[in-house]
């Protein structure tokens, strides 16, 4: 294998460099001997053109994996956040939220998280959770219903604002200030 590598990198490197970026070349040289390694025994007496058909396949791999992530870089920036109809939550903003997300396990986290502040769907967050959609959805609910208790159970003090505090409320009913206005 290394005499292989000795007689051909080069010419698999030229081959690719020009078609591509000096990395990517790299890249080419290094998964076709790789592939070369892989099926030595499949490697005729004469590789070079053997092996520059395996760095054409690289290369054609490499261009259609820069495709498709151009493509989701393009959805993913041409998606409206407002359009999924739920307002963005600011992660840092909310201190209450933090402390029951806090209180959730970290697959229950990752559910609320993937779709409330990543935006993913549930089809999209199945897939990064390494799940059925169907799991998620369950994983989902619970988590869902475990955040809601959990913000339910914190303190009154931490969820409300300083101008809504019973000692500062005045002791007037409305009609009464609406009667001493005409």
């Amino acid at each position: 294998m290394d005499d292989l590598f000795t007689a051909h990198a080069a010419d698999v490197y030229g081959f690719a460099l020009r078609r591509t970026s000096r990395t990517a070349a790299e890249d080419v040289v290094s998964e076709t001997f790789l592939v070369a390694w892989r099926r030595l025994d499949a490697v005729p007496d004469s590789p070079k053109p053997w092996l520059l058909a395996v760095a054409r396949r690289v290369l054609a791999n490499q261009r259609r994996t820069a495709g498709r992530q151009s493509a989701l870089t393009s959805r993913l920036e041409m998606r409206d956040p407002d359009a999924r109809g739920g307002e963005q939550l600011d992660p840092a903003g909310d201190e209450a939220v933090l402390e029951a997300l806090a209180a959730l396990t970290p697959t229950e986290r990752d559910a609320i998280t993937l779709i409330a502040w990543d935006g993913l769907s549930a089809e999209e967050a199945a897939i990064v959770l390494d799940c059925s959609r169907a799991a998620f959805y369950v994983r989902l609910h619970r988590a869902r219903k475990r955040l809601a208790a959990a913000l339910a159970s914190a303190p009154a003090a931490s969820t409300e604002r300083p101008d809504e505090r019973p000692n500062q409320r005045t002791t007037e009913r409305p009609n009464e200030q609406g009667a001493d206005r005409s």
